[in-house]
């Protein structure tokens, strides 16, 4: 509770800033920030640990210190606001098309250069560069002290998880244009357009009318899950906008989508709580295991504040280990036996998703569907917890397209494709006597792997590299007993729209038949 007591204070810097600008570019201020206040991102995250508001209320406190000549503490703002998100670059653009329009740029004395020198002239676009200068500071700095650049990291996602294939873009182009009809009620959307447009040639209306258009492209660029909190920055523009609207027609849309934001706020509030309350059930029975987690929502949150870790693709488990997993957020493949513990559906009181099974809301992220929210009496969630249970080998040569593949793969290999990544482990019952081992695989066009290394109980049996290509055989030169096998490869490669770092197919390893 006291994060997020502590966590309103961004809020309420958004709001001032809002309420800042709604007095310079609206007749009505108090309808515009109501208008803001009711968007259902500024509602619902505003309550959500993340960076959204904190970023919006600095990129609102940027343009606010701006426009009113506070060009020092506006530098700071921004300097802020660049250090929580790439897209406070978007202020560059946004605020120079402001000086081009001669918006007033009220006491520039404030910026800490006497009225009437030249410099004052310039300081407006010197300011600018700041959240350029930044970004530009900050990636120098990680390269000297970590050897990487968090642009570089960031690049290095896009490429290996496929973020900006086009696929991806035009969901997530259609996402957003999705969730601009409903920053304010979409009733309001139309007739807040023929407004702007019949003051197309106001300075004013240009301001706000660029302001939404450059950050919405920016947008389209930049993100690709198409989530509704990534608009919060252009919120107020169309707040202000549609403040212009008659107030016979504003009262009864902010109040239905001020009920609609609590709403969703309270479903999001009962969600997180749903996990909260099955990680505080789950302290007693996993005190003294090792639990690890495969979830990327709240429940990993919340779990790991106790003694969880997450889990990885290729995770080693051990029997006695706890597995804590989400049916909505779940990504890895265990193959050791499993025993339920626990279990527990997520509900909420209210029929409204902003996520959740069987809902079709992209409020979070398009990958759930094309809804602004959904509509569902289902769970949000099913998790459970499972206990890792002793592995029985029966088979000494393992066919991975088999059955009883699933129960000796340890790691690294799946066995509804075969593909392994660049390590994968089985354990193999041991022969009464001593036999070669032997791996058989398929080394696809597209796979980079070429070496191909077999270890037994953790000593180097086998080894050899490939020079194209194609089906081979791995075998040991003599005899051996054992039951933990590795196979490992020098390379691996990742498949547009597969997350998986893949090595070679393997289609069986074990102790051959003499």
């Amino acid at each position: 509770m006291e994060f997020h007591a502590a966590y309103i204070v961004f809020s309420m810097i958004a709001v001032w800033a809002m309420w800042s600008l709604a007095r310079r570019f609206s007749k009505c201020p108090l309808w515009a920030t109501l208008l803001f206040l009711a968007a259902p991102p500024f509602v619902v995250n505003g309550g959500s640990l993340e960076a959204d508001l904190p970023f919006l209320a600095f990129w609102m406190a940027s343009i606010t210190l701006f426009l009113s000549g506070r060009l020092i503490l506006a530098a700071l703002a921004m300097a802020v606001a660049a250090m929580m998100a790439y897209q406070a670059v978007f202020l560059i653009p946004i605020l120079f098309f402001g000086i081009r329009l001669r918006l007033p740029v009220s006491n520039q004395s404030r910026a800490g250069v006497p009225s009437g020198s030249g410099a004052v002239a310039w300081a407006p676009h010197a300011t600018l560069l700041t959240p350029l200068l930044v970004l530009i500071a900050w990636q120098v700095f990680t390269r000297l002290t970590t050897g990487t650049m968090p642009a570089g990291k960031l690049a290095e996602y896009f490429s290996t998880y496929a973020f900006q294939a086009i696929e991806h873009k035009l969901q997530n182009a259609l996402m957003l244009f999705i969730h601009t009809w409903w920053i304010v009620f979409p009733a309001l959307v139309p007739a807040a357009a023929v407004f702007a447009w019949r003051k197309r040639r106001d300075p004013d209306t240009l301001f706000l009318l660029a302001w939404i258009g450059i950050f919405f492209t920016g947008a389209l660029a930049i993100f690709f899950s198409g989530s509704a909190r990534y608009l919060l920055p252009m919120a107020a523009p169309v707040a202000i906008l549609a403040s212009r609207i008659p107030t016979k027609w504003l009262a009864p849309a902010f109040a239905a989508q001020l009920a609609l934001a609590l709403a969703l706020a309270t479903v999001n509030y009962q969600h997180w709580d749903g996990y909260r309350t099955f990680a505080a059930g789950l302290r007693a029975p996993t005190a003294g295991h090792r639990v690890w987690v495969d979830n990327d929502w709240g429940l990993r949150y919340y779990l790991e504040a106790d003694h969880a870790l997450p889990a990885r693709k290729g995770q080693h488990t051990r029997p006695g280990d706890i597995i804590v997993s989400s049916e909505l957020g779940h990504n890895v493949e265990f193959t050791a036996p499993l025993s339920l513990l626990t279990s527990a559906n997520i509900h909420a009181a209210l029929p409204l998703r902003l996520i959740g099974l069987n809902s079709h809301s992209g409020y979070s992220t398009v990958a759930q569907g094309f809804l602004p929210f959904g509509v569902s009496r289902d769970p949000i969630d099913r998790v459970m917890a499972r206990l890792v249970m002793e592995r029985h080998a029966t088979q000494e040569y393992l066919t991975i397209s088999s059955p009883e593949a699933a129960e000796q793969v340890v790691s690294g290999i799946f066995p509804a494709d075969r593909w392994m990544s660049q390590a994968g482990v089985v354990i193999l019952k041991i022969p009464a006597v001593p036999r070669k081992l032997r791996a058989e695989f398929y080394i696809p066009p597209n796979a980079r792997a070429r070496q191909v290394t077999l270890l037994l109980d953790g000593r180097e049996v086998a080894s050899h590299t490939y020079a194209a290509p194609g089906p081979y055989t791995l075998t040991s030169t003599e005899p051996l007993q054992g039951a933990s096998v590795e196979i490992r490869v020098d390379r691996t490669f990742t498949a547009p729209g597969d997350k998986r770092a893949l090595g070679m197919v393997l289609i069986g390893v074990g102790f051959a038949q003499q």
